[in-house]
Formats: C-alpha cells, structure tokens, sequence
C-alpha cells in the first residue's frame, strides 16, 4: 500500500482518485482539511475498501508513526502544502509551519520508519515529494526554460517555503541515505481545483457574471500542466525514478495569464451561452499587480522524457476545454466549495486593486 499526503487537496484527490483507477493497490490518504482539503473530492471512493482516509497534519509525528508503523506503506507521496502566492503573503505563517516544520517532521517520522525495516523493505520505500517550479524564481523573456540544475531563486514566502522543503528532502537522502525523489511541477489545471486560483475563478466568476480579475497587463506567462497528465509523471517517476534525483514536470504550454482568461470565455460562450451576455469577455478587469509577482516560469520537461519515458498526453486545448467541462457538469460541488470563509478571502485579496 502506499501512504498519500495532501489527499484531499486538488492535485492529491486527482492522484488517488487516478491511483485506484490504475491500481488495485490499497491508498491511507491523510489530510489535515484546512480551507483548501476537501473530503467532497474523494467522496466517489466511500466504501471502497481499499481507500482509508485519517485526518490529520503531516506535522503530527506521533500521528504519521503510528500509521507508519500500522499500515507498512512501500511509498509516501507528499503533496501536502500551503499553495497560495496570495495567501502567503498576507499569512506567511502557516507555509512555513505546514511546508519546512511540516516536511521536516514528516521525514523524520519516515526516517525512523524506514530505519526499522528489514533489508529488503527497506531497500523498496520511496518518498516521493511533490513541488513546484516557483522555486526557481522568474524567467525573463528570451531564457532559457526551468532545468533540474537551475538555480534556486524563490520570490514569495510560499516559493521560499517549498525551496526550505526541497533541500530538506535533499539533506534527508545525502545525510541518512532515505531513499527520496523530488518532482518540481508547472502550473496545474483540471478538476477539483479551489477557486482561489487563475483558471477556476475565471470559471466560476463568469458563470456568476461577476468580474474577471486579471493582475496588471496580464502578460505573466506561466507553463500550464493538465493535472492528469501531472499524476501520470508522478506514478512513472515513483516506479522508475532514480533515488536521489529530480525530475521537472511541465505541459509544454506556455501561455499568458491573458490569454488563458480570454479562452475561458471562448469555451464559455460556446458550451454555456449565456443570452443576457453575448460576450463573457466583457467581465475581465483590470487590477493592480500583486507584489513581487513573478513574470514568467517555464519547464524544461526533457529529462524525465529521456530517462522515464513520460510526456504529457494533453495539449493545453484539450485540457482546458476538459476542465470547463467539468466544472459545468460540477456545479453543485462549486457551490460547496464557495463558503463564506472563502468568499470573504476572495473579497480581501481582490479588495482595493482595481
């Protein structure tokens, strides 16, 4: 079996929902549910026996030990996280307590696991951390793509609170040899996301006919990752990865913010016509620039193509129009996901900027 942290977020409910459709073997998922972990996610495997959920905090080292030590998984995929450029911040704390204080205890509730495995168990675990190409900072224009060498330069507390991770994970295998592997991912897209982030609060707001806020000229380009294609990468590189190494994932897709806003719109009008507003495009609005805001992240996919033989299977089109889809057909959890909590943080960020 394999222990899945970060389970009921966006990328780790794909994960294990894809998981299970792949595989018979058994998933713990643990999550701690914060505003983003969302047990609506995974509600399509209640009752499946071979998927238990425990709510709890990667942070709790007595916690992860004791399903260590009850449930013997030959792999831990991380993807539990603080995400939000904007939420860190206005709150910094919490990315770092989750992702650097969270990591650290979960490597050592994993360390002190795999140390007391037989030769042979031991030789088989993984750990396997999910990350983000933020860390290597901003691109301008004409340089060349995010490679596994580039240097590390985060520019938010929350990229800065990732980087903290990632050279933990580093340390833990050159330190005490546990057998880790890093993935650094490209902007994701598709089912399930929160609405806090681009793509589906440009959804969710022109179906609401409310405005499309757009930061400065919109001209931030970012390498745009369908989150299947993400979880496919992870599977091929927990199977075949090199211990020790890591591996950039990304979809190929470069493409500004402004340009992604003005396809959803497209997609809109066309599979949910809206007669009192021919146009969704008419919503988009300008409004100041988030501070430090990166102006360009793009991935250099070709080492875990060369090595593991993986490539993305969808083009931006096809995803993106897969994922307006879908939240058209998900209207109901859309509704769940907005509550007040989260409306009253959509109207403190976007508070002020126009």
């Amino acid at each position: 079996m394999i222990l899945v942290t970060g389970s009921a977020g966006f990328i780790g409910a794909n994960f294990v929902l894809d998981w299970l459709a792949e595989h018979d073997e058994p998933v713990v998922s643990l999550d701690k549910l914060t505003y983003a972990g969302n047990l609506e996610n995974l509600t399509s495997l209640n009752g499946d026996p071979r998927h238990l959920f425990v709510r709890g905090d990667i942070g709790d080292a007595g916690l992860v030990g004791e399903l260590l030590a009850q449930h013997r998984p030959r792999a831990v995929i991380n993807f539990a996280a603080e995400s939000h450029v904007d939420r860190s911040i206005r709150g910094p704390e919490d990315f770092i307590q989750t992702n650097i204080v969270g990591t650290f205890h979960l490597l050592e509730a994993v360390r002190a696991y795999w140390s007391g495995l037989a030769d042979g168990e031991k030789t088989g675990l993984r750990f396997l951390h999910v990350s983000t190409d933020e860390v290597y900072g901003s691109l301008a224009k004409g340089d060349p793509a995010f490679s596994e060498t580039h240097r590390y330069e985060p520019n938010s507390p929350y990229s800065a609170s990732k980087a903290a991770s990632d050279h933990l994970v580093r340390a833990y295998h050159h330190t005490y040899g546990l057998p880790v592997l890093t993935t650094n991912c490209s902007n994701n897209y598709g089912p399930y996301h929160f609405p806090e982030k681009l793509i589906p609060l440009m959804i969710v707001n022109a179906l609401a006919g409310k405005p499309l806020p757009v930061y400065g000229d919109g001209q931030q380009i970012r390498d745009w990752l369908y989150v299947k294609d993400h979880c496919a990468a992870i599977r091929c590189v927990l199977e075949k990865g090199r211990l020790g190494e890591v591996y950039n994932i990304g979809g190929w897709n470069e493409k500004a913010n402004l340009e992604i806003v003005h396809t959803i719109c497209a997609l809109l009008d066309e599979l949910a016509p809206n007669p009192l507003r021919p146009q969704s495009s008419v919503l988009i609005t300008y409004v100041q620039d988030r501070p430090g805001h990166d102006r360009r992240y793009a991935i250099d996919a070709r080492k875990i193509e060369r090595e593991l033989g993986w490539k993305p299977a969808e083009t931006f089109e096809s995803g993106i129009r897969k994922t307006v889809q879908w939240y058209l057909d998900n209207r109901e959890w859309v509704r769940n996901v907005q509550s007040g909590a989260y409306r009253q943080w959509v109207e403190k960020n976007y508070a002020g900027r126009a």
